[in-house]
């Protein structure tokens, strides 16, 4: 019996459902929708700009408009889309586990997710009027306007609960769930990303949860911590803010990274190479990832010594990252590569991945930084690692892993045309702002000035190419769940756990708990990796 085959109560089964792989889709549903709403949110904001002057929309409208963008897309999509969705599904399947190690606690997160991003969107339609302050609730004016800012803080509140109780579910599951035989250097790489991504999500979470109630408790008793006028420091907002948010870079990019990494040796039909330095480069990755705060605030007035310490380690974060690129790359090198479409997609995240590292390394030499802060060169790196990175690789993880979790196959053709759309549309947009940033566009403005007006068409025209690549993806997604042929067990010929049981997996996944004997991408035994 699949996990799919209705089990009595309608709806109301899924609602209180503590299986892993329907909690997942659970996510997986919310997230779409959500990210569809940002999507539309992005687009509009784009059309304000096929003029340089008042278009459209107003300026309070725009300002509006970029932060319920940034809060949608960062807490209800970037940052959580791949650990709840397909760390959910398939992460205890990969370790041959039957469900994680607290399922009501894993029911609870997304009943917190769900609660969360209805708060948010009360706060659009409430209060005084959508939250203006970008998504990062800068203080001192996110404690002095009079927009619906304490229930947006609120609900990022709440996401990061769920967030926690993701993280705390995933570590204690890793350790103490695995199959007889997983030994740490059996396990999938996407695992452990996902164990390297709970230790960030549990550890520094509570940061910017403790954050936001200072700026409710600002808001509402004027307690005077961030507000100068009563003696607080606005730049201590800054400190823990990032001190949450940069690393939260790494709770979205980690995962993306494991992804790519098991979707690469399966249509390269090769294992790994260097599987030990792409696992323990995830760990560094979240260590170090922690220590580059500051970067964000070279600008902000900071002690010169401070100032190279962290740019240091933001070139030193680079390496771990190099690494991963470096071992994908050799694993390609004399493989026999079959260019499927969530091949395309991954190989697709290493380029643009790739684009936004670079940009971001140029980020931590002070000079350019203090050049390029607060232009559009900085929308255009951010785009570039999040969308191009953590985007890419969700839409790869979804063509990859389709089959299994639906039990039904999708189109090729669609995949690929839609990748097409995606691939120009979204380098129009994105590296036209970059080059809009070292022109000296400053990134929030609604309006701009006429020196800047090409480049800002052509990168509208590249958001309507982007858009329809999305429509085609996922009406191609829709169109194969109600009319898709029946998929294989293993359509891809993976070796990695989830391909030996059928598609879609039955509701404990395995009849029989495995035991595993050797590592999980031997391709080539006998041959180095």
């Amino acid at each position: 019996m699949s996990y799919l085959d209705p089990q009595g109560g309608g709806l109301g089964s899924w609602l209180t459902a503590t299986d892993h792989k329907r909690i997942g889709l659970l996510y997986l549903t919310l997230m779409t929708v959500f990210f569809f709403v940002a999507v539309g949110i992005g687009v509009t904001m784009r059309l304000k700009h096929l003029s340089g002057g008042d278009y459209l929309i107003s300026a309070q409208t725009y300002n509006a408009l970029f932060t319920v963008h940034g809060v949608i897309m960062i807490f209800l999509f970037v940052i959580p889309g791949l650990p709840a969705v397909f760390g959910n599904f398939f992460m205890p399947i990969l370790i041959g586990a039957r469900d994680v190690a607290f399922p009501r606690l894993n029911l609870l997160s997304w009943y917190f997710f769900a609660t969360g991003a209805t708060l948010a969107v009360l706060s659009l339609f409430t209060g005084n009027g959508p939250p203006d302050t970008g998504w990062t609730f800068y203080v001192p004016f996110s404690i002095k306007t009079g927009t619906n800012v304490s229930l947006a803080v609120f609900a990022a509140f709440v996401l990061g609960l769920s967030s926690i109780l993701t993280g705390l579910n995933f570590i204690t599951t890793i350790h103490r769930m695995r199959a007889p035989g997983m030994t740490w250097h059996r396990m999938p790489l996407f695992v452990w990303s996902l164990y390297a991504t709970g230790w960030i999500q549990v550890l520094v979470t509570p940061i910017i949860g403790i954050t936001l109630v200072l700026v409710i408790l600002e808001r509402f008793f004027n307690i005077g911590v961030f507000d100068p006028a009563k003696g607080g420091d606005p730049v201590l907002y800054q400190h823990m803010f990032w001190t949450y948010s940069h690393p939260a870079v790494y709770i979205m990019i980690v995962p993306a990274m494991g992804v790519i990494t098991e979707i690469i040796p399966t249509f390269s039909r090769k294992s790994i190479f260097g599987y030990k330095a792409i696992a323990y480069s995830s760990i560094a990755i979240a260590g170090f990832g922690s220590m580059v705060w500051a970067h964000h605030m070279f600008t902000s007035g900071m002690a010169d010594t401070a100032d190279f310490v962290f740019s240091l380690l933001t070139f030193i974060v680079a390496v771990p990252s190099a690494i991963k690129v470096f071992n994908w790359t050799a694993t390609l090198y004399k493989g026999s590569i079959e260019m499927a479409p969530a091949m395309l997609y991954a190989l697709s995240f290493v380029f643009l991945f790739a684009i936004g590292g670079l940009t971001g390394v140029m980020q931590g030499a002070l000079g350019v930084n203090v050049h390029l802060h607060d232009t559009y060169f900085i929308v255009g790196h951010f785009h570039y690692v999040m969308f191009g990175g953590t985007g890419f690789a969700f839409f790869a993880a979804l063509l990859y892993w389709f089959p299994k979790m639906f039990g039904k196959m999708y189109d090729t053709k669609p995949a690929y045309a839609a990748w097409g759309l995606m691939f120009v549309g979204f380098n129009m947009l994105y590296f036209t702002m970059l080059v809009l940033g070292t022109m000296g566009m400053p990134r929030r403005y609604y309006a701009h000035l006429p020196q800047f007006h090409n480049a800002h068409l052509v990168a509208t025209a590249g958001s309507w190419l982007l858009a329809a690549g999305l429509l085609v993806l996922f009406g191609n997604f829709l169109y194969a769940l109600f009319r898709g042929r029946k998929a294989e067990a293993n359509p891809w010929g993976g070796i990695t756990l989830e391909w030996t049981i059928p598609s879609p997996p039955p509701q404990e996944n395995f009849a029989e708990i495995p035991t595993i004997t050797a590592g999980p991408y031997a391709y080539n035994p006998g041959r180095p990796g």
